[in-house]
């Protein structure tokens, strides 16, 4: 499904996001999926750049779901994609296999600052395997899939003590590196950080 933008004017870059809810459960219509409002609603609110977004609900198949990552990079263009679910230690669980399946470069430090994140709630948050991809000049990234947690770790915990980044901080810049459109963000939600080489002054 393909949805028209959700910005106006010409301010800003268009960015295209590629967003993917994995469960066998919400694919077939067991309950109603809530990974792909919780991307949608964190993203809107952080991103001031006009958005098409290119949304996919699929089971846990590892086949399936590289196929969904390599068709939302090649031949819907996306600049980024998000995917939750499937990121546990279960057999079902198969999302980073199928996410490393299409790599062309791993960034493992997304992934390193996610389980700090939440190892700031739960114990159990070693268990998690997200990992973060760049294939051609998309950003995949793997988050969790509770709704909280997708936006605890995209936007950190600024009144924490000391406080965590947020791991969305770093994505304008690493799309910048690889050739996508330059990211704006919504201080007040998260604050993107690039070196002041890098930084874009205001159009005109």
């Amino acid at each position: 499904m393909s949805e028209p933008a959700n910005a106006t004017g010409n301010e800003f870059d268009p960015v295209r996001i590629g967003l993917v809810s994995i469960s066998d459960r919400a694919s077939a219509g067991v309950y109603q999926d809530q990974g792909l409002p919780a991307l949608r609603d964190w993203l809107s609110r952080a991103l001031r750049n006009p958005v098409q977004w290119v949304e996919r609900l699929i089971p846990d198949e590892q086949e399936g779901i590289s196929a969904t990552l390599r068709e939302l990079v090649d031949e819907q263009r996306c600049d980024l994609v998000l995917t939750t679910g499937g990121t546990g230690p279960a057999p079902r669980d198969v999302t980073p296999e199928a996410t490393l399946a299409v790599a062309h470069k791993e960034m493992p430090g997304f992934g390193e600052q996610m389980r700090q994140i939440s190892l700031r709630f739960v114990p159990t948050a070693i268990l998690s395997r997200q990992v973060a991809v760049i294939r051609g000049q998309a950003l995949i990234i793997n988050l969790p899939g509770q709704p909280k947690a997708i936006a605890e770790t995209l936007e950190g915990l600024p009144q924490a003590t000391p406080p965590a980044p947020g791991i969305f901080a770093a994505v304008p810049y690493c799309i910048d590196l690889i050739g996508g459109p330059y990211l704006e963000t919504d201080p007040a939600v998260c604050k993107a950080f690039r070196p002041k080489s890098a930084i874009r002054p205001p159009k005109a």
